[in-house]
């Protein structure tokens, strides 16, 4: 498996094959749950071509999508802070392949490699500023630019102008109802900015969505530029 994970290939030589040592490649599974709000963790995970969802859970709901990893970063982070669990349940959006390392054996590696703890550390704030936007733009931003900042966000970690997702998956990713999810991408693909067509999303104009987006999408991405470029 090559090394296309942003997160190990920004270690020196040295400590970036110390690191792969430990770990395995995996298959990330479409709708595979990775752990479990308040659950122990057991491994973390280094994506290179799939992308997991973030998921706060809500009682007598889904949940609320709050942050998205693909290549450009990890699951897990909670364990470089010293913590054993999250208050988020993860599950594969995108399939694909990852590199996976046991808790322990990750644990073991943060106490011997310096440059992955300073990593891990910008890292986890970049995460940070991702929930805090996903919350600011729940609470502010209409529906149409709400899609829009996510459509951009699963194609940068698919990789590809066309990925799979449904009006379901969608509604409580965003946290609207599935009306609501319809009328969005039906005027985003009226302006001929995507196509989408049983539950497969192509997306014909990247700039024109970008515009659409709102402005949350652009700072995410500057605020991973300014850390981990």
């Amino acid at each position: 498996m090559a090394i296309e994970n942003h997160l190990i290939e920004l270690l020196p030589r040295k400590e970036r094959l110390h690191f792969l040592a430990h770990c395995e490649p995996v298959s990330l599974v479409l709708a595979e749950v990775l752990c479990e709000s308040g659950a122990p963790t057991a491994d973390v995970y280094f994506p290179i071509e799939g992308f997991i969802s973030l998921i706060a859970p809500v009682e007598g709901h889904p949940g609320v999508e709050v942050g998205m990893v693909g290549r450009e970063g990890m699951l897990g982070t909670q364990l470089a802070l010293g913590v054993s669990t999250t208050p988020l349940r993860a599950v594969v959006q995108g399939p694909g392949a990852a590199w996976r390392m046991g808790a322990k054996a990750f644990r073991a590696e943060l106490v011997l490699n310096a440059p992955l703890q300073r990593l891990l550390s910008r890292y986890v704030y970049v995460l940070m500023t991702q929930m805090a936007s996903s919350a600011v733009c729940l609470r502010f931003h209409l529906i149409n630019p709400r899609l829009a900042r996510w459509l951009l966000m699963s194609q940068d970690r698919a990789h590809a102008d066309s990925f799979r997702v449904t009006h379901e998956f969608l509604s409580y990713m965003l946290g609207v109802r599935r009306v609501g999810i319809t009328a969005a991408a039906g005027s985003l693909q009226r302006k001929g900015l995507i196509e989408y067509h049983r539950g497969h999303v192509t997306v014909l104009d990247r700039s024109g969505l970008e515009e659409a987006a709102c402005s949350c999408y652009a700072a995410d991405r500057q605020a991973y530029a300014k850390l981990l470029s």
